[in-house]
């Protein structure tokens, strides 16, 4: 697959860059991905849109989940865009591999007592894995998505940048992407915030240039993660919950119903005078431990499943900038790598470090890398002093 990348140009100057190379476009029939297919073609792509299959909902789901992912909706809409834009747009059923690799995966986090990642998840294997295996077969020189995040190469070295709309930057959920899928990707809006990409759609006369943004997970639109995770539990742990000193509190129907950082729901009895949040989660004894605000601060994390970019691995003790969160702030920190995994240690203590959720690490404008958290690391003498 070639090198050619988009950069925000005017459309005079841009309308053959691409050369009549093939490119397959994962469309979700939303404005982001709708624009993206439209300046690729602009720009002399042979663009190929595709809309994957990726979740079908069960009879029993479909009240609650008529308007996830995959919709009869989405599909219509990602097909008239193609229309308007005059591509061939196609229909992949990739449900097999979104269950094993987003639904159960989503399902056994919560039953480890962690709070999954989905949206990374998908990119990591759906879009960046298997999309790029079956455009191969289709003989494309690239994939490409609506996200907001660049693409740069910098001496000879493929880099993932940030999107220059920080509202909108998506850099966070593609850490896991490696040299060859970068050299085969496209992100055509990454250099573009969401009011252009609604005027560009508006101008070019695009059936979803007012069509509002997916807000939940994609495929759980009602937001009840409770609901959609309890009937496809394999194991429920029920158990208790204690508070900092090992006291029993109250009982509780499933560790699968908790995350660190939690206020609200919590079956316990009144009369505290502070707020109590979830501390930890210990899956295994079944145990939820509960405490103050100040008990959810800390300096380390532990990380797991790291992965870096360069596939480099920064010196030890590396001085970063690390994001714990999608829309989360980036905090200056340590990190000290390990193989696959990696001690991080923040310049000040962050709320909330959840088990399941992704840190990454950036250089100002440039995606490092990341891995999964494992856990919030016990206070060390120097930091529980300050």
């Amino acid at each position: 697959m070639g090198e050619t990348r988009i950069t925000p140009t005017t459309e005079a100057s841009a309308t053959t860059s691409g050369n009549g190379k093939r490119v397959v476009v994962a469309m979700s029939g939303g404005v982001d991905s709708s624009v993206a297919a439209y300046l690729l073609a602009r720009q002399g792509y042979e663009v190929i849109g595709v809309t994957m299959r990726l979740f079908a909902v069960p009879d029993d789901d479909a009240p609650r989940l008529s308007r996830s992912c995959c919709s009869i909706e989405d599909v219509e809409d990602a097909r008239n865009v193609c229309r308007a834009i005059g591509v061939k747009h196609y229909f992949l059923n990739f449900e097999k591999e979104f269950k094993k690799h987003v639904v159960d995966y989503f399902v056994s986090e919560y039953e480890r007592g962690r709070t999954p990642h989905p949206c990374l998840a998908c990119n990591d294997k759906l879009k960046f894995e298997f999309l790029l295996r079956r455009a191969k077969f289709m003989d494309a020189d690239f994939v490409a998505t609506g996200h907001y995040a660049r693409i740069e190469q910098q001496d000879g070295e493929w880099c993932l940048m940030r999107g220059t709309d920080p509202g909108k930057d998506q850099s966070y959920v593609l850490f896991t992407l490696d040299q060859e899928q970068l050299s085969n990707l496209l992100f055509p809006i990454g250099g573009y915030d969401k009011d252009e990409i609604r005027n560009i759609a508006a101008e070019a006369g695009l059936p979803v240039a007012d069509k509002p943004d997916s807000q939940d997970i994609c495929f759980i639109p009602d937001g009840d993660y409770k609901a959609f995770v309890e009937p496809r539990l394999n194991v429920r742990t029920p158990g208790l919950i204690v508070d900092s000193e090992g006291a029993v509190l109250a009982e509780h129907d499933g560790v699968h119903r908790f995350t660190v950082g939690q206020r609200k729901g919590l079956p316990l009895p009144g009369g505290s005078s502070r707020p109590i949040f979830v501390t930890d989660i210990d899956a295994e004894k079944g145990r939820v431990t509960v405490g103050y605000a100040e008990q959810l601060m800390r300096h380390r994390l532990a990380t797991g499943g790291v992965t870096w970019i360069s596939a480099r691995a920064p010196a030890e003790g590396a001085r970063v900038e690390a994001r714990i969160r999608y829309h989360g702030t980036d905090i200056p920190a340590l990190v000290r790598p390990d193989g696959d995994s990696a001690i991080v240690e923040f310049e000040f203590p962050q709320r909330a470090i959840t088990p399941g959720q992704a840190v990454v690490f950036y250089d100002g404008e440039t995606v490092l890398g990341g891995g999964m958290i494992d856990c919030a690391l016990p206070e060390l003498a120097e930091n529980r002093a300050r």
